[in-house]
């Protein structure tokens, strides 16, 4: 066993001892709409947040087989826990794309440190000497109340004008690393499902950020050169994201199947799984579930081959995009497939089932899951253009 392999056995084992921690927490974190304290300074010290920073800053830099393995893992235990860790842990790739000094000040000179992010560039970046002033009001920032940084998404403007980006001939857009004491988060998550994810949005206004302290979001060239840095963000967003939708498939099955042992339906003969409707579906719905994950985990090991031998190709970006995708669409009709069956008995808060049905829905609207990607790949099989920038 290589040192790395046994690096990424300990993290999946480390997990794997905190998913009870995980589970007894669930209630609390729907509740109060973020991590408690306890539990995040756990998955902290456990080292996931830092899985995708690089070894030299200490960080786990872990290959993307075993890094969606830990986040199905916590995805099964909660889906908002899962998700949030994908969010911090995929964000510290940037690591890999700033001076190792300032990185550093970032990820490992500070205690647990987390950076939480924002998809939009709805900042603006005035350059100013030795930096920049930024200001805006920042959407979708998961996690950003354990946060110690928040990274303003900021277009940068110059005497009045867009500064633009060389490499793309467009306005620059640079991520602005934010000390989180200096934003203002903005209580808007106000949600059915994912409640835990705190998906708050945050505000600067006029903050100074030193010019090093910040980072071209889409085209910063990769200073560490490990093959977890030349894998498009997008897909290790997506690797992570479908893996926590199958973790939540798996667990709301297994749920489900506690109640059909259980529960005899009103006006019904026999127990739930007496019902050869019931038994049909739940064949259907495991070839489905295993299906997909065979997919994805294929899929995510396939690129991760060719990633390490320098031959990353369209091919396995795009079947990367269609399995996380698909894992996201079958997870929802897993869910609902148990929700049906479940009668009356899903409808209540304080059943798992409920909590899986609005999870579920809340990710299927989330980027990764958009029905357009299984368009994009049609489109791309078939030998017509795409848009890159989605995969």
């Amino acid at each position: 066993m290589t040192a790395h392999n046994a690096d990424s056995s300990s993290l999946l084992e480390a997990v794997r001892k905190l998913v009870p921690m995980i589970r007894s927490c669930a209630d609390e974190i729907e509740r109060d709409r973020e991590l408690p304290r306890p539990l995040f300074e756990a998955l902290a010290d456990a080292g996931v947040f830092h899985m995708a920073v690089p070894r030299s800053l200490g960080g786990g830099e872990v290959d993307l087989p075993t890094y969606a393995q830990v986040i199905e893992e916590i995805g099964k235990a909660d889906a908002s826990t899962g998700w949030v860790v994908n969010q911090g842990a995929i964000f510290g790739t940037y690591a890999a794309r700033m001076p190792h000094a300032v990185a550093r000040e970032i990820w490992t000179e500070t205690p647990r440190a987390v950076v939480s992010n924002t998809p939009a560039p709805s900042a603006r970046a005035i350059v100013v000497p030795g930096g920049y002033r930024v200001t805006g009001n920042q959407g979708f920032s998961t996690g950003c109340r354990h946060a110690s940084w928040v990274a303003a998404h900021a277009q940068v403007v110059d005497n009045g004008q867009p500064v633009i980006d060389p490499a793309t001939g467009q306005p620059e857009m640079r991520y602005m690393l934010v000390p989180v004491a200096e934003a203002e988060l903005l209580d808007t998550w106000h949600v059915r499902g994912m409640r835990g994810t705190g998906t708050h949005h945050f505000a600067v206004n006029d903050v100074f950020v030193p010019a090093e302290r910040t980072v071209l979001s889409a085209t910063a060239p990769a200073i560490e050169t490990g093959p977890l840095y030349q894998i498009p963000r997008t897909l290790c967003f997506a690797a992570g994201d479908g893996s926590v939708a199958l973790g939540l498939a798996r667990t709301c099955l297994e749920t489900f199947y506690e109640l059909a042992g259980a529960k005899t339906p009103r006006s019904m003969q026999g127990l739930l799984r007496d019902q050869s409707m019931v038994q049909a579906s739940v064949g259907r719905a495991e070839a489905d579930l295993r299906s997909s994950h065979a997919f994805l985990t294929q899929a995510i090991r396939e690129l991760w081959a060719a990633v390490e031998v320098g031959a990353l190709a369209l091919d396995h970006r795009v079947a990367l995009r269609l399995a996380a995708t698909h894992a996201i669409r079958v997870a929802v009709g897993i869910v609902d497939t148990a929700y049906n069956y479940a009668g009356a008995t899903a409808v209540y808060e304080d059943n798992l089932l409920q909590r899986h049905f609005q999870d579920v829905h809340v990710i299927s609207q989330h980027l990764q899951g958009r029905l357009t990607h299984y368009e994009l790949v049609g489109r791309y099989v078939m030998g017509l253009p795409i848009d890159l920038a989605r995969l």
